[in-house]
């Protein structure tokens, strides 16, 4: 996310004439022994003199002094109030304005420094009365449109704002600063380019003017011109290198980058400048999260919310991190407390991770609109801002009905991620008679061996990485294309501001993120009729479309290792091998105490798992101990590169058990493709229904727990029953079945986009579509 500095230049006072000094008159004395000696006007202009030193608390004496014997003259009043504004001492100001004012309603420069105080008090409203009478006495003074265009921006007023800040540069067009809040403005507009040209003037006129840097480097950035915008936030630095914000906005395009070591030095300067700001220390975890330093990590984000215990996504985000090193303590005071934000609409939590805390589909709706709100303009705004760019409108597209249907998949995982791997048969099998299929790929930037097969499988392979959203959103038009299909949703590397821009006539959310993406921006869900039963279609903005077999798509060309992998060298025991290759975050305490009673009651059984960070082996070991389990009964894999290999090694497993609220969803797909079953409990959100929806479509209803409970009788039924664990094992060996059958979803997932295609063409708004195969 682009971080903008407020108010950059705000409004300002004007000093107005001096009069000229006779003569001595910048010697200093007492007020009480100037006054005795000097004429009125003398006395004016030794106060003058003292202000203009900087000397104000002596000039507000003399002032004072010619009041007190002339009380009639609006200037002194003027004067004394300008000084009284240079102390902050605002509420004398003002007064001393509207006395001016009083005793000469023509005086415009007392108008336009009254509304700069009024704007510092948090009154806009006053403030802009102020400045629109100080223009209609002097419609030529350039400052107070400036400072109008200020107040506007501030009241959200952004096109009359911008107007004023046009009138202000058409009477002075050597005026640096208002160029620069005028790019600020168009940054609101989204009109990146046209801020760029503003920035620019400004630099020509002020080389030194380090906000322009600063506000041309976010206009870039935003653009993803990467390098162009890190060399302005360089240059902002470079001429105020104590202002932690530029550091900030460095960082976070650093961050971007993936550039973590530079990024962390960055924020870390922040922290030094700000030490009591939050938003610094907020940063540096995110970025120890991904450097899986979550110790670090950890700190930080409680530094953060100590700071800012209102801070968004604070709260949200350091929780999902302990969860990470699986951190219990304090759990259940942080879902409470996030539960009850985000049903107030409070930025507590981002959805993907409450997905993984708690199993509520109606606060996961909550929260991915609370995210789509604060991150993105929400779709009416976008509409009304879209007419104004002119660049791409309008938001609601016609489309003109053609031979092919024009798919359009965006990603940030087409390159070695589950994503890509569940994926890429699906895209090779697209039937090219009906469709055109093109890839919008972003993310980080790689090659590897599933990025080269991706560019292969699709009609038009687009790199849009360093395009903007607006940018990339104008290109599926052009292309026409009818289908966007976000394979991202809410996870990392996500664009969800290109479908808030509206890519496509018809948006779909799929695959990349286990549930609604809120109001107005897709307008389906792809599913099936275990994941989102007919009874919480009403926790889904989009309409489902029901595919008859599970949603969730399998690459059946995807190869096992020809290796077998004997239990010895992988440090796992003769007896019952449980095991659970999930991430980390998704192992609760609740879970655990289930695994931990599973592990007493099965005789010399151990539990495997996938080792996600150090921190998670330390504390997991930790957490068995306390309930009675000898902590050498789990037994940590390290991570192979080779997904063949990893398979391979998953059938010297026995049972695979699974975590909830977050189910397992591509490791499911590992497990059983390796012939290892799987034991789940179906929830109630999208995420803790996924591995019950393959499991149905494998034929294995019995593996599907009805409760908890019912989850950790069966998985010690199961382990005393090796007869029927074979039978299992050679159900799942069966093939093709359905769950495996690339073709087959395939030719199901195009006929959905025949159905929602045609309804479209024929003037029907979305509906969910094959209805009658939910549950």
């Amino acid at each position: 996310m682009v971080l903008k500095i407020p108010g950059l230049f705000k409004a300002k006072s004007k000093p107005g004439p001096i009069l000229a000094l006779p003569t001595g008159a910048s010697a200093i004395g007492s007020a009480d022994a100037i006054a005795g000696s000097e004429s009125l006007d003398e006395l004016f202009q030794q106060a003058q003199s003292l202000q203009k030193q900087g000397q104000l608390e002596r000039s507000i004496e003399l002032y004072g002094v010619v009041i007190d014997r002339n009380p009639d003259r609006a200037e002194v009043y003027y004067k004394r109030a300008n000084a009284l504004n240079g102390l902050g001492r605002l509420e004398a100001a003002l007064a001393d304005y509207d006395r001016a004012i009083a005793l000469n309603p023509s005086y415009a420069y007392a108008l336009c420094n009254r509304g700069s105080v009024l704007e510092r008090l948090g009154q806009p409203h006053e403030a802009l009365a102020s400045y629109d009478r100080a223009i209609a006495l002097d419609p030529t003074d350039s400052l107070t449109h400036y400072n109008r265009g200020s107040v506007l921006k501030d009241l959200k007023r952004f096109e009359d704002a911008l107007a004023s800040y046009e009138t202000a540069l058409a009477l002075n067009a050597q005026f640096a600063e208002a160029f620069v809040n005028r790019g600020n403005l168009l940054q609101e507009l989204l009109r990146h380019e046209a801020a760029i040209k503003s920035f620019d003037r400004a630099i020509a006129l002020n080389p030194a003017i380090a906000e322009a840097f600063q506000g041309r480097g976010v206009s870039l950035h935003a653009l993803k011109r990467f390098d162009a915008g890190l060399a302005d936030y360089s240059r902002a630095i470079a001429l105020k290198p104590d202002l932690a914000a530029l550091y900030l906005n460095r960082g976070n395009l650093l961050c971007e980058l993936q550039r973590d070591d530079a990024a962390v030095a960055d924020y870390l300067k922040v922290t030094k400048l700000d030490p009591l700001g939050a938003e610094g220390y907020h940063r540096l975890g995110l970025v120890f999260v991904r450097l899986k330093k979550l110790d670090f990590a950890i700190a930080n984000f409680e530094k953060a919310i100590t700071l800012e215990p209102a801070g968004k996504y604070m709260v949200g985000t350091c929780r999902r991190a302990k969860m990470q090193a699986c951190q219990w303590e304090g759990l259940g005071e942080d879902l409470e407390l996030i539960a009850q934000g985000v049903r107030a609409g409070k930025s507590l939590c981002n959805p993907l991770a409450l997905a993984s805390l708690i199993d509520s589909p109606a606060l996961q709706r909550s929260a991915a609109e609370i995210w789509v709100r604060d991150q993105i303009l929400g779709p009416r705004e976008m509409e009304h801002d879209l007419k104004r760019i002119g660049d791409i409108s309008p938001l609601h597209l016609v489309r003109r009905q053609s031979p092919k249907i024009r798919l359009g998949y965006f990603s940030a995982d087409l390159r070695s991620h589950p994503v890509a791997f569940l994926t890429a048969g699906l895209f090779e099998q697209h039937d090219r008679s009906k469709f055109e299929v093109t890839a919008f790929a972003f993310g980080p930037e790689t090659v590897d061996p599933m990025q080269v097969r991706m560019v292969k499988a699709f009609d038009r392979f687009v790199d849009v990485r360093h395009q903007s959203d607006l940018e990339v959103a104008a290109m599926a038009r052009d292309l026409q294309i009818d289908l966007a299909i976000d394979l991202n949703g809410f996870s990392e590397f996500c664009r969800t501001g290109i479908f808030a821009l509206r890519a496509a006539p018809i948006q779909i959310n799929f695959l990349g993120y286990p549930g609604t993406m809120g109001d107005g921006l897709m307008d389906y869900l792809i599913a099936d009729g275990v994941v989102v039963p007919r009874i919480h279609q009403g926790h889904y903005a989009e309409k489902i479309i029901y595919l008859p077999d599970t949603f969730l798509p399998f690459d059946s060309s995807y190869a096992i290792a020809d290796r077998t992998f004997s239990r010895e060298e992988l440090g796992l025991p003769e007896g019952f091998v449980f095991c659970c290759f999930n991430n980390s975050y998704k192992i609760t305490p609740a879970v655990f105490d289930r695994w931990m009673r599973i592990l007493c009651r099965v005789e010399d059984s151990v539990l495997w798992l996938s080792q996600s960070t150090a921190e998670m082996c330390v504390n997991l070991r930790k957490e068995a101990s306390r309930r009675g389990v000898d902590s050498r009964r789990l037994v940590f894999a390290d991570r192979i590169a080779s997904l063949p290999e990893h398979v391979a090694r998953l059938r010297t497993a026995d049972l695979f058990l699974d975590t909830f609220p977050y189910n397992a969803h591509a490791t499911a797909l590992d497990a059983l493709w390796a012939g290892v079953p799987l034991l789940t409990y179906a929830g109630e959100s999208f995420a803790s229904r996924v591995a019950a929806s393959l499991l149905r479509t494998a034929g294995l209803p019995e593996l599907i727990a009805s409760s908890p409970a019912e989850y950790e009788e069966r998985a010690q039924w199961l382990a005393a029953d090796p007869i029927r664990l074979g039978e299992l094992r050679r159900a799942l060996s069966q093939r093709p079945m359905p769950l495996f059958d690339t073709v087959r979803y395939t030719r199901n997932l195009e006929a959905a986009y025949q159905a929602i295609y045609d309804r479209y063409h024929s003037g029907e708004t979305p509906a969910h579509i094959n209805e009658h195969l939910a549950v």
